[in-house]
C-alpha cells in the first residue's frame, strides 16, 4: 500500500508542473491535500521547501509530514489530520 501511495504522489507531482500552477492535489489514503503553492511560495519563498534551484519535490508520507506540518507548526498552520486531508 506504501508503494502505491508514493505512485500516486509522484503521478500527482509529474502531472502538474509545480512551479506553473495554482493548486497542487497530492493523494493520500486518508484523503487528498490540495494546497497552492503560489500562495506558498508567494509568503514563505521557494528555499522554505525547495533545496537550490527549484524543481519538483519527491514526498512520501514521512518526508511531506515533516515539511508541511513541522513549518506549519511554527507558522501556526493547520496541523490537525483533517485540515489538510480531505476525502
Amino acid at each position: 500500500m506504501k508503494k502505491l501511495l508514493v505512485a500516486a504522489m509522484l503521478v500527482a507531482f509529474a502531472a502538474t508542473a509545480a512551479l506553473a500552477t495554482d493548486t497542487v492535489v497530492m493523494e493520500a489514503k486518508n484523503g487528498n491535500v490540495t494546497f497552492n503553492h503560489k500562495t506558498h511560495a508567494d509568503q514563505l519563498g521557494c528555499e522554505a521547501c525547495h533545496q537550490g534551484e527549484p524543481a519538483m519535490i519527491e514526498l512520501d508520507k514521512n518526508s511531506a509530514h515533516a515539511l508541511c506540518k513541522d513549518c506549519h507548526k511554527a507558522q501556526s498552520g493547520p496541523t490537525k489530520c483533517g485540515d489538510c486531508h480531505k476525502k
